[in-house]
């Protein structure tokens, strides 16, 4: 009896709820026809929305346009997770090659986004709160990005117009080393764009990232601000134009 009790106690799920403030920069630029690039940068604080910072992101990317509205894309991102309970006193590093397939959709004056991304998480060992180890724990993880963009202009999305943004994006994790989170997060976004010019938005809303950790029995919930930066540029050479 004292040993069933000692082992329900162990499986008895707990969840931990933090604020956050997520900043985010994104860049996609068409440079021809066919080729463009794709860049986005984050900071991300650890509790109390201020209270220091929880991790940063760098990822770039060469892409590939098919047509107009769908585009793959590949590249790679460096993520620095900085100090928590696991590495009290040092910053872990990950290395994280990216594969990704992304397409739009009109409805009327309603735009929808999707994506699959397929990443490889290279995270650095951890040997003690102050020490790196040799080696990395490595994991597959997918992605699927949903994002619908309401406009309350009858216009549509023009610039200086405001829209209504509803984005779900859901994580699941593969690999050998993967045993009691296949789910990994869902992070659900409500919030408001302002379109500023034909090329630039900032988006600002509320996200919950809800996350099941690699124990199996221990949970995360996000109340999370997010604040987005948008720029999608068209660089090709227009028609007539001469070279330079």
């Amino acid at each position: 009896m004292v040993l069933a009790l000692s082992t329900k106690a162990q499986s008895a799920k707990s969840t931990e709820d933090i604020n956050q403030v997520w900043l985010g920069y994104f860049n996609q630029a068409r440079l021809s026809n066919k080729w463009g690039i794709w860049a986005d940068l984050h900071l991300r604080t650890k509790e109390e929305f201020v209270n220091n910072f929880s991790q940063s992101i760098v990822r770039l990317g060469l892409t590939y346009y098919v047509n107009d509205v769908t585009k793959l894309t590949a590249g790679y991102a460096y993520i620095s997770i900085y100090p928590a309970d696991a590495h009290k006193k040092i910053t872990q590093p990950e290395h994280r090659p990216w594969q990704q397939i992304q397409w739009h959709t009109k409805y009327g004056k309603k735009r929808m986004m999707q994506w699959f991304r397929l990443e490889e998480r290279y995270r650095r060992k951890i040997l003690n709160d102050s020490t790196l180890a040799d080696g990395n724990n490595f994991n597959f993880k997918i992605r699927y990005n949903f994002w619908y963009d309401v406009p309350f202009s009858k216009k549509g999305i023009v610039p200086n117009s405001l829209s209504l943004v509803v984005n779900d994006e859901v994580h699941i994790n593969f690999g050998k080393q993967i045993v009691n989170n296949y789910f990994d997060q869902n992070r659900f976004f409500l919030g408001f764009k302002y379109q500023a010019d034909e090329h630039s938005n900032i988006q600002v809303g509320y996200m919950n990232l809800f996350q099941q950790l690699a124990a199996g029995n221990r949970y995360r919930n996000l109340h999370t601000v997010r604040v987005f930066y948008f720029q999608n540029l068209d660089l090709r050479r227009k028609a007539g134009q001469k070279k330079t």
